[in-house]
């Protein structure tokens, strides 16, 4: 997909963010990193990808995004099984440290399992687990949102192996300078375990849809779904591979390292646009 060189229209709370932003002579904030997952699975003879819209009180509140968050302890001090591409390996495709770029995919599935209730591990290395929608995985979930326990230690009491090659690296993004809360995120993609469903569990959540991402792209272009550039980028990144072969292709060949950072463009008189470099 080709960025559109016009940008992309600024919510209006935004614009007045970066105004005051700059009138104020603001400092940026550092950047949190997080990881963010684009959940896929087959529809027809196309695909489907899953949104959540943050609720009010989150930052970005109001916004559909895919299920993620912020890097914790936790993570980077995760000793698990793991299945897949070494933590160098991933280090490579996401210019991280091999101990950072544990923590990043650590997170990403963490984060998938806190918010949308699919867990990318198996009994081995070879495996995935099916339906992880009981009572007895709810009750291990929530304690997981509520950091009662760490992601390494459920895995670990239930014999589990992290499939970190179910995750495919494909793009980092970082917020704006001018917003007050900014994170340092990776994207990747997924494919929805078959016997896996999604649930709406996050309380960060207040409503999910699942729905192809060029329709997705498309109304939110119509106004009907706030998304911010990084959502609709991405979205249009994977509608063009055209089908889930052709995600995991495309994925293959992303660079996943270096970010994108929406820039606000302001003009006096003017319209407020996103551009990105």
């Amino acid at each position: 997909m080709t960025i559109d060189p016009a940008g992309f229209p600024a919510p209006p709370a935004l614009v007045e963010h970066a105004r005051r932003f700059r009138a104020e002579g603001g400092v940026p904030a550092a950047p949190r990193v997080a990881a963010t997952v684009l959940l896929l699975r087959p529809a027809g003879a196309g695909f489907e990808v899953y949104l959540i819209r943050r609720v009010a009180a989150m930052a970005f509140g109001g916004m559909y995004a895919f299920p993620g968050g912020g890097v914790d302890r936790s993570d980077s001090e995760a000793h698990l099984d793991w299945a897949g591409p070494a933590p160098a390996e991933w280090g490579e495709r996401l210019g991280l440290a091999p101990d950072a770029a544990q923590a990043v995919v650590c997170a990403a599935a963490r984060e998938v399992f806190e918010e949308a209730g699919v867990l990318l591990a198996g009994a081995d290395p070879a495996s995935v687990l099916g339906d992880v929608s009981g009572d007895e995985w709810e009750t291990a979930r929530v304690a997981l949102e509520q950091r009662e326990v760490g992601f390494a230690q459920l895995l670990a009491d239930r014999r589990l192996t992290l499939r970190s090659d179910l995750l495919l690296p494909w793009s980092r993004w970082i917020t704006p300078e001018f917003e007050p809360r900014r994170f340092d995120t990776y994207f990747f993609v997924a494919l929805l375990p078959e016997g896996q469903r999604t649930r709406d569990v996050s309380r960060e959540a207040d409503r999910t849809l699942w729905l192809p991402p060029a329709e997705a792209r498309a109304r939110a272009e119509a106004g009907e779904l706030n998304m911010l550039p990084p959502t609709l980028v991405t979205l249009g990144q994977v509608a063009a591979a055209g089908d889930l072969a052709g995600v995991a292709r495309a994925a293959a060949d992303r660079d996943a390292a270096t970010p994108v950072t929406p820039r606000l463009d302001d003009p006096e008189g003017g319209e407020p646009r996103f551009r990105l470099r």
